[in-house]
């Protein structure tokens, strides 16, 4: 066997490296003769390949992340229509994700988005009872939520055994669809009455699906919608922002909770346990809103059932709390880890500022709700060329 080599031997054999510098061992700080590590700073020996500014990732499906990413959105005045109009019966047009792209990159999605924030602005650390302006306008559309309230106790459901879906629903919402231009005329002026063909779809959708007699965030967008177009059409005003809140959206809210429980609708699309709650998001961002820089009550206050019991009547957020609570069995934090984990927040001011971003990722940019939204001459698409190639 060959004796093993020391390093006497190895330094004779390789005289070329006697003739290299010293180096530093980073063990124990003595002398080597390893050659010492490349020049980082040097030009490398190749040219790394990299994605072109236009073709950048896609974004990330982690809906967190997208979350986190997300800018808080902006309030914005509403852009007014004014004649000649062309009203048209509202199509559906979004049918993939690049169509949910083009959409948000129009004026008329950042105007949309900038009237649901002003709404949560105009309610801004207020009760539900404080004071407001109502019109007119407002105190008929009002009305007009309580007959379809009435409507409800008209047509009792149906004698089934299925836990979601009672056929009544149907006739309850025939009934709505087939009075919905008479009650558009009631506070439209004369020379608006044309708009009734688009405002009526926005109007109907907003209370559920009759087909699969479901209903959700997707039918909840289309109420806002409706609202948005009032705003457009100049039916409603700046001034009557918090009304729309405290008092329309309110009695939208009550309207829903009694169609939910006594038709037993189905959730559509919910997230399960993943989600704020199985109908609704809009009241958690105008509920948040109303509970910035409160006092007393933080985003942690949910899990105080005294505070529930005695002040949900006056927060919409508080409201949508014992909703659940009462909806669903088991620990909170079990059925509805979301809602559990926000409120552990801060502050409300971040708990709205996130559900504005969560609602504008988890709801607008999502091809299943909004490839049901409609599209007319109020909220305009605005098509490119490479849209109207892509028809053909």
């Amino acid at each position: 066997m060959e004796p093993p080599r020391d390093h006497h031997h190895q330094q004779e054999e390789e005289p070329s490296r006697l003739s290299q510098p010293h180096t530093t061992c980073p063990s124990c700080g003595g002398p080597t003769r390893f050659p010492p590590p490349p020049n980082i700073s040097a030009t490398p020996s190749y040219i790394p390949i990299r994605f072109p500014a236009v073709n950048l990732p896609n974004p990330p499906t982690n809906s967190k992340e997208a979350i986190i990413r997300t800018p808080v959105p902006q309030p914005q005045k509403v852009d007014p229509i004014s004649p000649p109009y062309h009203f048209t019966t509202p199509s559906k047009i979004i049918r993939s994700q690049d169509d949910i792209v083009w959409f948000h990159s129009s004026p008329i999605f950042h105007n949309f988005l900038g009237f649901v924030v002003s709404l949560s602005e105009s309610i801004k650390s207020h009760k539900l009872s404080d004071p407001c302006h109502v019109s007119s306008t407002i105190e008929v559309i009002i009305s007009i939520l309580q007959t379809l309230s009435d409507y409800v106790d008209e047509i009792p459901p149906a004698p089934q055994s299925s836990r979601y879906g009672n056929v009544a629903y149907r006739a309850w919402h025939e009934r709505i669809s087939s009075d919905a231009e008479s009650f558009m005329l009631t506070f439209l002026p004369p020379d608006l009455h044309g708009a009734t063909v688009e405002l009526v779809p926005y109007f109907t959708d907003s209370f559920g699906n009759s087909s699969r007699i479901d209903y959700g965030t997707g039918h909840e967008t289309n109420f806002a919608a409706w609202l948005y177009c009032l705003a457009r059409l100049g039916i409603v005003k700046e001034e009557d922002y918090p009304a729309l809140v405290a008092r329309v959206f309110v009695k939208y809210m009550d309207l829903m909770r009694k169609l939910q429980l006594t038709y037993s609708l189905e959730p559509a699309g919910s997230h399960g346990v993943w989600g704020l709650d199985d109908y609704h998001f809009l009241p958690f961002i105008f509920g948040s809103s109303q509970l910035i820089d409160h006092k007393h009550m933080k985003p942690k206050s949910i899990h105080n059932d005294d505070i529930l019991e005695n002040f949900a009547n006056e927060y919409l957020y508080l409201s949508c709390i014992v909703f659940v609570k009462k909806a669903k069995k088991g620990l909170f934090a079990e059925h509805s880890p979301l809602l559990d984990d926000i409120s552990g927040v801060p502050t409300w001011n971040k708990v709205n500022s996130g559900m504005l971003k969560m609602y504008k990722v988890e709801v607008l940019e999502k091809v299943p709700i909004m490839q049901h939204f409609l599209f007319g001459s109020i909220i305009k698409w605005y098509a490119s060329s490479f849209y109207l190639f892509s028809l053909f």
